[in-house]
């Protein structure tokens, strides 16, 4: 149970700022979610700095990771949001919009990953 509360928790606070980000960043009028893309790649760096530091410390906990990396990491990066933006560029039309912001959003995101993983050696 107390895992179940640790990601619950974590994931709460991870979506709350994703919609923060994302009610500030995003903009219809010009199209490219920024703030969905920029949530995917901070969560990414940071899934890596974690996990990183915990592979290379051993110094996080079950439960830490847990609450960092399952919990907020997940509720923090916006996959679903991701997919449905995509779906939006397609139904209209946007060609270039979609592949920019698949493409970059892949792209960075792993760099990201590496990015938080390689910091942390």
């Amino acid at each position: 149970m107390k895992s179940i509360l640790l990601v619950f928790f974590g994931g709460g606070f991870g979506s709350v700022l994703r919609y923060l980000i994302g009610k500030y960043l995003n903009n219809p009028e010009n199209g490219i979610p920024y703030g969905t893309f920029l949530a995917n790649i901070l969560g990414s760096l940071l899934i890596g700095l974690i996990l990183g530091f915990a592979a290379k410390n051993d110094s996080l906990t079950q439960n830490q990771t847990l609450l960092l990396a399952t919990g907020f990491c997940g509720g923090f990066t916006t996959f679903s949001t991701f997919a449905y933006e995509n779906h939006v560029f397609l139904k209209s039309g946007d060609f270039l919009s979609f592949a920019i912001y698949t493409i970059a959003s892949f792209t960075v995101g792993f760099l990201a990953v590496f990015l938080g993983m390689f910091l942390v050696k």
